[in-house]
């Protein structure tokens, strides 16, 4: 089971640690949500649960739980400026379909 990240995504998480000044890494699990299932969440990690799973690269730690991975195992995590847009993506080979906003998704 892995979850990877772009040199991108951990230029962007290690700005937004900094920023912040605190934080073991990106926290990045699942919820349900919207009409298709599930969603992503994405917030900062200060501690480590028992349940929680580390994956490292380029020097930044991506954290999530051991019941969010059975839903975004083999997920690259991607940051993207796009024109004046600016956002993370998720590349998910596990998504079978999305809803028409965009917001959430299906496995």
């Amino acid at each position: 089971m892995a979850v990877s990240i772009t040199e991108n995504a951990a230029k962007q998480i290690k700005k937004q640690l900094s920023k912040r000044g605190k934080g073991l890494g990106l926290k990045l699990g699942v919820k349900k949500s919207g009409c298709s299932g599930f969603a992503y969440t994405l917030d900062y990690a200060d501690q480590l649960n028992a349940d929680d799973v580390v994956f490292e690269q380029f020097d930044v730690k991506v954290i999530t739980s051991t019941a969010d991975l059975a839903v975004i195992d083999g997920i690259e995590l991607d940051y993207r400026k796009e024109g004046i847009n600016e956002a993370f993506k998720f590349n998910n080979p596990k998504v079978t379909g999305t809803c028409g906003c965009g917001e959430s998704f299906s496995v």
